[in-house]
């Protein structure tokens, strides 16, 4: 039945989108790079990479610079539509074709590239890799505002993200897996979507009040991680 949801929603949501994408295409197209689509190998179950489609907010060369698959605040590798498109999430409604394909499901943990993987404790990767990454999901909620969180760091961005934002995200994505049901499911869209509507919002911090990291000020925790 989850399957069938996932097709039915995903057809959904592309076919409404249509108008919409064909024009962020078409505007893609003629900007930037010229490029629409960017495609980046994700973590997927079973530890089998997938492609992950998201409309291309960066430089086409822009994991083999800088901090590579880890994103910055102010980054100067996101092109002028990108930035538009990544503060509206819009850039992430083609996941809805891996959504479709299989790939994912709409809960779960998140997709992290091979380089942010690998950041997570190796016991938090092998329970992970059991289930389908979702197109959303609790790690993705809670650090929503992950760019700006790293930018309280006096560490260097990849070194933030392997010491302090790994361990903390693969301790909520592990509690979803421990706890996933069909209630936690539907809060975390609501939670997701109100995200969205609201970014300066802090209903997680009402909703998901069981969660291991609930309580804890994230900012303040990199700012001074002794």
């Amino acid at each position: 039945m989850g399957r069938l949801i996932d097709i039915a929603l995903s057809l959904i949501v592309l076919l409404l989108f249509l108008p919409l994408g064909l024009l962020i295409s078409v505007i893609l197209k003629f900007t930037g790079e010229g490029e629409i689509f960017f495609l980046q190998d994700r973590v997927g179950q079973y530890g089998k990479t997938f492609k992950m489609f998201k409309f291309a907010t960066m430089l086409k060369d822009s994991p083999n610079m800088g901090t590579k698959t880890v994103s910055c605040k102010n980054d100067p590798r996101i092109l002028p539509i990108g930035k538009f498109l990544r503060k509206t999430k819009l850039n992430e409604i083609p996941q809805f074709l891996n959504l479709l394909r299989g790939d994912m499901c709409l809960v779960g943990p998140r997709p992290l590239t091979p380089q942010t993987f690998g950041y997570y404790p190796m016991q938090i990767q092998e329970q992970i890799v059991q289930v389908r990454p979702g197109l959303t999901g609790i790690g993705s909620i809670i650090f929503r505002d992950e760019e700006s969180i790293t930018s309280h760091s006096s560490k260097s961005i990849l070194d933030c993200h392997q010491e302090d934002i790994a361990p903390l995200k693969g301790m909520l994505e592990l509690w979803y897996i421990q706890n996933k049901s069909f209630w936690l499911d539907l809060k975390l869209t609501l939670l997701t979507a109100a995200a969205i509507i609201a970014p300066g919002n802090t209903l997680h911090k009402k909703f998901l009040r069981n969660s291991p990291i609930t309580g804890i000020d994230i900012i303040e925790l990199v700012s001074n991680p002794e």
